[in-house]
């Protein structure tokens, strides 16, 4: 009775598997190949685009950064204007000045990004290095191919979500199916190797169950992660199970305060302030103050590359103070895992090794969905091709093998 349950929760497990990646595999490739290709999109942009990122250096200081934004200004038009700033510490860089803006009435990636440009500087002569067009980058379609498929995010994220709930259901029963039942040595030579003399039907098989099994806890990793951004319900599950509460951390509303007393250049006095604040930088994103109350936000990182362990500060926009500033350290554990979950997805938590192992269980992940229509296809085909036995024949055979075995 036993067997027979376990026989018919088998089936179920099989026939979910199979239909389900039916339903969600073409999605699931092309998200899984576009994150393949964006694991290592900052070392190809700058290699590719080295005299825009790159200066050379110097030792001379750098011009004051409202000086550096009119110039990258007048570089994007009055038309679209710079939005978010990234300087460096490194005297090898220069610095970038981005505009950004969205359309959220369109359907298409295209439509939706209105403008995506940035102005790049050298600090200390304020030469414009080059402007780029990041909504016609290679890797920023594929980045939104990856995000929404290159959809309005209304349209595009739930699509992308819900296929990559989808993956994970697969990745679980896929883990099922796997499993051998005895974990001798003939079984787990089948379930940990590839048997690559083998026929190509046999070679797929292998490297639908065995590269699933190796790469089953990155791919996870991967899946989960994205769900984060994908829906709002999940990333308050995964912030409610790290910090141990539902409630999200309040934060204080900053707002500067218009007086009499203004500066000339407040930016430039709330970077300094910043760079004596956090000396072991090695970046700085600066998003400028917007409307009469609006704040300069910088964000100090201490590495060239990761997105976490960094210093908030907020300073007022008239005459450069700062108001408030937060350390990495102060956000409770539910705020450093959401704020750690974009390195996570790309690897770059890793350095170069999680980035590896990043690219690695995408690829692996967008053959899934192949190798196992294969599968499937093969079958179909092999059952198509069994020749009909009719019902007397089939009684026939059944009662001459039970005697053969009874006179053994």
């Amino acid at each position: 009775m036993a067997k027979k349950r376990k026989s018919i929760f088998k089936k179920a497990i099989s026939w979910l598997h199979l239909w389900l990646g039916l339903i969600s595999g073409l999605v699931i490739v092309i998200i899984s190949i576009t994150g393949c290709l964006f694991v290592f999109q900052k070392e190809f942009s700058e290699l590719k685009y080295k005299n825009v990122f790159f200066i050379p250096a110097r030792k001379t200081v750098t011009l004051p950064l409202h000086q550096l934004q009119e110039i990258a200004q007048h570089a994007l038009g009055k038309n679209q204007p710079v939005n978010y700033i990234t300087v460096w510490k490194d005297p090898k860089r220069a610095w970038e000045f981005m505009a950004y803006k969205e359309n959220d009435t369109a359907l298409t990636y295209f439509g939706a990004m209105e403008y995506y440009r940035s102005a790049f500087l050298n600090p200390h002569t304020g030469q414009i290095t080059g402007i780029r067009n990041y909504k016609t980058d290679f890797f920023q379609i594929v980045k939104y191919l990856h995000w929404s498929l290159l959809l309005n995010d209304r349209y595009g994220q739930p699509i992308v979500g819900w296929s990559t709930v989808i993956f994970v259901v697969m990745l679980i029963t896929g883990l099922v199916l796997w499993w051998p039942k005895k974990w001798n040595r003939v079984a787990r030579k089948r379930s940990f190797s590839i048997h690559w003399k083998g026929r190509f039907r046999r070679v797929n098989y292998d490297l639908h169950n065995v590269l699933g099994f190796y790469f089953y806890i990155p791919a996870l990793i991967l899946a989960l992660t994205g769900m984060v951004y994908a829906f709002q319900w999940f990333q308050s599950i995964v912030y409610a199970a790290a910090s141990g509460t539902t409630a999200y951390a309040e934060q204080p509303v900053v707002k500067s305060l218009p007086s009499g007393f203004v500066v000339n250049d407040p930016m430039t006095i709330a970077w300094h302030e910043a760079v004596k604040n956090n000396p072991a930088y090695l970046r700085m994103n600066i998003t400028p103050a917007t409307g009469s109350d609006g704040v300069i936000s910088i964000y100090s990182y201490t590495d060239e590359e990761i997105y976490y362990n960094y210093q908030e500060m907020h300073f007022d926009q008239y005459s450069g103070n700062l108001i408030r500033q937060q350390a990495w350290a102060q956000k409770n554990p539910g705020e450093r895992l959401i704020g750690m979950n974009y390195d996570i997805h790309v690897g770059a938590i890793g350095g170069l090794t999680g980035k590896i192992i990043a690219f690695f269980a995408s690829l692996v992940s967008a053959s899934l969905p192949i190798t196992g229509f294969y599968i499937w296809w093969n079958k179909k085909k092999k059952r198509a091709h069994i020749p009909y036995t009719p019902p007397d024949s089939m009684r026939q055979a059944v009662t001459e093998r039970s005697i053969s075995e009874s006179t053994q």
